[in-house]
């Protein structure tokens, strides 16, 4: 009898173990799914186009491959380079300018199975989907792919390149990181501060080197393209003289304070309302991982943060710290990586504090609502607003005031979508539900519980007197 009830049990076990690896692997193939169609959606569904400054990038693309002019923009060609087998794709089917004005995609799609080769064997690969959901989903990425500009380039190779140098190859994660920095010559205080970073955790000097090649790369680059080395392209750039006082003055004239809190915390480009998953803490919980992984993943996140703290002491001085008429905080958009890993870490690890979960449920609504924002609705609402009067109003009012900011603008105006903006709109919502059930479950357990303790505490009448 004994003998029987023991071989019961341990049928039960095994069909019980094999129950939560089929879940397990249903759940792995949806999420896989989900991940996929919002490529597929971004690509097909959503209207593309090369953007300002992305026009002139393709624009000198195409003169360089038809009629052998080297580019004299002031903006790096590193970049562009990598796309040119897609600008060839367009004399196959549909055109050049329909491949580069989506080449963005690819290139984010790119990261994501990179990040997922380097990590795949190394942490839960049910993290790593979590992160590539928000990234996709809930991150400013969702309106800088439907653009050729240079931050995607620049925030993917960096973002995935500093994965590289924690976990291996190293060396390849280096020459992503320089790759992305050359795209974008600003962000090289970025690379400074992430390079000190290196050099202090591992004691190399030899690290220094990163910097150095990076600045040659770039000097090289002007060199080829406009026959100085020194030559930036950026010594006559300046903007339009406008209401606010320290407008139409070119280069570093802002000052630092002003555009500090600007980046931080104005409606229309601030980066806590653009990338809340950035207020998350997370570091005790990774470092608890890394003791069960032997993957710092800690370390990853700080490099993504140091790049992004020099990022801030650049622009915050820029006449352009703003980044133009642009949707949110365009130079920042390499925020979106760290915050959108500390929500899918706060997402992997529920077992934390009521309040923090409580932040975490603001910052997943938020950062969903950013990403819909950004790829349904975008400024096109706001254009003649902010821009008439050769954009006289466009800092105060779409820049401070909540009303006229384009994450809360569509709460003002209504503004009409078509189908397929609409079928994505749903698509995003059912993404943004489904990540946000087992989290609201397990605070509304904490709510309840935290409830009746409440009730035992001080609403015990017995102890009450007259």
């Amino acid at each position: 009898m004994v003998k029987e009830y023991a071989e019961a049990a341990t049928n039960a076990h095994q069909t019980s173990e094999k129950g939560r690896e089929r879940y397990g692997t249903f759940i792995a193939w949806f999420e896989t799914a989900l991940i996929v169609l919002g490529l597929l959606g971004i690509l097909l569904l959503l209207p593309h186009n090369t953007g300002g400054d992305g026009w002139v990038r393709f624009t000198a693309l195409s003169a360089m491959l038809t009629q052998g002019q080297i580019p004299d923009i002031k903006y790096s060609m590193v970049g562009p380079f990598f796309s040119i087998p897609f600008w060839y794709l367009g004399k196959i089917y549909q055109t050049p300018f329909w491949w580069i004005s989506r080449y963005n995609v690819f290139v984010f799609g790119a990261g994501l199975l990179a990040t997922y080769w380097l990590l795949k064997d190394r942490i839960a690969r049910s993290l790593l989907r979590k992160f590539f959901l928000l990234l996709v989903v809930a991150s400013m990425f969702s309106y800088h792919l439907l653009f050729y500009y240079g931050e995607v380039f620049t925030a993917i190779f960096v973002a995935v390149g500093c994965i590289a140098i924690v976990v291996g190859p190293e060396l390849g994660g280096w020459c992503a990181i320089i790759l992305g920095v050359v795209n974008t010559p600003a962000t090289l205080l970025g690379l400074i501060l992430l390079d000190a970073k290196h050099i202090l955790e591992t004691r190399r000097l030899r690290f220094v080197l990163v910097v150095l090649i990076t600045i040659a790369l770039i000097m090289l680059e002007s060199w080829i393209r406009r026959g100085n080395p020194f030559g930036i392209g950026y010594s006559d750039d300046y903007g339009v003289r406008t209401i606010m006082p320290y407008s139409g003055r070119p280069g570093f004239s802002n000052p630092f304070f002003f555009g500090l809190i600007s980046l931080l915390f104005s409606f229309g480009k601030g980066i806590f309302f653009f990338a809340p998953g950035l207020l998350l803490p997370i570091r005790k919980t990774l470092r608890k991982v890394q003791e069960g992984t032997n993957v710092d993943l800690f370390a990853t996140y700080t490099l993504w943060m140091s790049f992004l703290v020099g990022l801030l002491l650049v622009y915050s001085s820029w006449w352009a710290w703003h980044g133009g008429w642009f949707w949110g905080p365009r130079f920042l958009l390499i925020a979106s990586v760290p915050a959108s890993f500390a929500l899918a870490v706060r997402l992997q690890w529920r077992d934390t504090s009521l309040l923090v979960n409580i932040v975490t449920l603001l910052a997943l609504c938020l950062s969903v609502w950013v990403g819909i924002n950004g790829a349904v609705y975008g400024d096109q609402a706001l254009w003649h607003t902010c821009l008439d009067n050769n954009a006289y109003l466009e800092t105060p009012l779409c820049y401070y005031t909540p009303e006229f900011s384009v994450l809360w603008h569509p709460f003002v105006v209504y503004q009409p979508l078509n189908h397929k903006q609409l079928l994505y709109l749903l698509y995003s919502l059912f993404v943004g539900v489904y990540l946000l059930m087992p989290l609201l479950i397990t605070t509304g357990g904490q709510l309840i519980a935290a409830a009746l303790e409440f009730g035992r505490e001080r609403l015990d009448f017995r102890s009450w007197g007259i």
